[in-house]
């Protein structure tokens, strides 16, 4: 019986062990350097970047406590994000995010959401006739007092802001 010859080394088998190795670290080399180049010009975004620079609340009107506000939302990250939620210590009762719809003959009609979109590099602004937050209003309101909100965004988190009490012809 004859015994199983040694392994050795020769010209051949160690160039193909080389080349075998060196074949994965070249394409995670060229990977690397093609991320770290569209990371650079920019193209990897950025997460949402929320501000909400002015709100303004309806002064109840008549004997009603339910009024409504509104608020421009900025967003000047490279994601989108969504409204959530949003509440407010001046506030009785539920805040609920709706859009307003005119119907036929001048009559409106609100529909309640569940949250509001905020595109990246734009944002969202609202009003009267488009998306609105209605609350209750709780307490002796004055125009021009300023009531405190918190906005609650699905990835940028929680945005504390306040809005200013206006007429609803202002």
């Amino acid at each position: 019986m004859t015994q199983p010859s040694a392994w050795r080394p020769t010209r051949r088998r160690l160039t193909d062990t080389l080349l075998a190795a060196l074949a994965p670290v070249v394409v995670c080399g060229l990977a690397l350097a093609w991320l770290t180049s569209w990371v650079g010009m920019g193209n990897a975004g950025s997460p949402a970047r929320i501000a909400v620079p002015k709100g303004r609340v309806y002064l109840p009107y008549g004997d009603s406590t339910e009024t409504a506000a509104f608020f421009d939302v900025a967003n000047t990250g490279g994601a989108d994000d969504r409204l959530v939620e949003v509440t407010s210590s001046a506030a009785g009762g539920q805040i609920t995010l709706g859009r307003h719809r005119m119907t036929g003959g001048g009559a409106a009609t609100r529909a309640g959401v569940a949250s509001a979109a905020v595109p990246a590099g734009r944002g969202l602004s609202m009003s009267p006739g488009g998306l609105a937050v209605t609350l209750a209003a709780e307490g002796d309101w004055r125009e021009g007092d300023l009531m405190p909100f918190t906005l609650y965004f699905e990835r940028a988190g929680v945005v504390r802001t306040s809005a200013v009490v206006v007429r609803p012809t202002s």
